[in-house]
């Protein structure tokens, strides 16, 4: 089951809908109203990072292996981060932090990686059901 929803490409429609919607619910995050979060040094850096890895996983299994795919869907993923510190430079209850992109750099490399690892680790389960997935 694992193996096909990562490896299957009947399956990447589902990961590019999971995708839009997590994009627009960070964006909804990111422009409305600060939202009260714990007084914790880093608080807010830790959240950057686990979005991004979170949107970095998911944008990898959106679409086919591959390090050419996996650099593209990187360099989009990065962009959409410095357009949401643009656009909060500009609101008057936020403001744009480049500390903030470089949290989102690191969750996204983690993010990648961990797709990687995971469709390296369920590769032999899927071969062994006889299906292969287009590769780069």
């Amino acid at each position: 089951m694992i193996s096909s929803l990562l490896h299957d490409p009947r399956s990447r429609p589902a990961w590019l809908t999971l995708l839009v919607l997590l994009l627009a619910i960070i964006s909804w995050l990111a422009f409305g109203s600060a939202s009260p979060t714990p007084n914790l040094p880093g608080w807010d850096k830790v959240n950057h990072l686990l979005a991004f890895l979170v949107l970095g996983t998911v944008a990898s299994f959106a679409h086919a292996p591959g390090w050419r795919r996996a650099m593209v869907t990187a360099l989009g993923l990065l962009l959409y981060g410095a357009f949401i510190e643009i656009v909060q430079a500009q609101l008057p209850h936020r403001h744009g932090d480049w500390d903030d992109l470089a949290a989102d750099a690191v969750g996204l490399l983690c993010g990648l990686l961990l797709a990687a690892g995971l469709r390296r680790a369920t590769a032999a389960a899927h071969s062994a059901a006889g299906t292969n997935g287009d590769q780069d």
